[in-house]
């Protein structure tokens, strides 16, 4: 049995029939490798918002939750790792769906292989700025505070802030990619054979040292997806016409 990785989906970031598009493409990749698979892992930002009110999740995206349940319900672990745009997880994929939720980076033992999961985000040295707002932002007071917002009110502005986020992020330079690769080096050096990261947008996958380093890419421009199979570590695409670098 194969294990499978994705990560940055971004479920909601665009006009709707790209969504749907889009939506598309993860739910055949989905329906396909669910014989396949005993572990699936999602690696962050599955959606470009999401926040739960303790009765109210956002609507649009019956299908995809539908489509992770039979994963979980035919036995498959689904892990999710929480980035930079879902952070504000309650039980709901716990409970309802049985997956298994992760708000921190994580190690886990497959195949024989020692593998580190981050999503990637806050790595990079010189990004103050978000150092500093990332703990507030997480914080149960600010989730609390927010929940008193009435749910439309509460997602336009939620979603005004990831758009305004990006557009910041994407006209300043970090350094994110290399303070990624530290971390990854970092993590290998004590003793870790494969990292696996998202967030960046850029599929990568390269050998440091005696491991490996993964950035799973997205499913905006990629399609991209990682695959292990008897320890063998894999970057593919989904039915993407998109070349990638394998990094070597």
């Amino acid at each position: 049995m194969a294990t499978f990785f994705i990560s940055d989906v971004h479920l909601g970031l665009g006009e709707k029939e790209k969504e749907k598009e889009k939506e598309d493409l993860l739910l055949g990749f989905l329906e396909t490798i669910l014989s396949s698979t005993d572990n699936l892992f999602i690696v962050g930002d599955l959606f470009d918002f999401w926040f739960e009110y303790a009765t109210v999740i956002p609507k649009g995206y019956h299908r995809t939750l539908s489509a992770l349940q039979k994963f979980t319900e035919q036995g498959v672990r689904v892990h999710y790792l929480v980035g930079n745009h879902d952070f504000w997880m309650g039980d709901y994929f716990a409970t309802e769906l049985g997956m298994e939720l992760h708000f921190e980076p994580f190690e886990i033992g497959l195949d024989g292989k020692r593998i580190y999961l981050h999503h990637g985000d806050g790595l990079a040295q010189n990004d103050l700025g978000y150092k500093l707002v990332k703990p507030v932002l997480r914080s149960k007071t600010s989730v609390w505070l927010f929940r008193w917002l009435h749910p439309d009110l509460g997602v336009k502005l939620a979603r005004g802030f990831s758009h305004t986020s990006r557009d910041y992020s994407s006209n300043r330079m970090f350094d994110e990619e290399k303070g990624m690769e530290r971390c990854a080096e970092d993590k290998i050096r004590q003793g870790m054979d494969i990292v696996i990261m998202g967030h960046r947008h850029k599929p990568n996958l390269q050998k440091i040292g005696n491991g490996l380093y993964i950035n799973l890419g997205d499913w905006i421009t990629f399609n991209s997806y990682g695959e292990l199979t008897k320890g063998v570590m894999t970057l593919k695409t989904w039915n993407s016409k998109v070349k990638i670098s394998d990094g070597t």
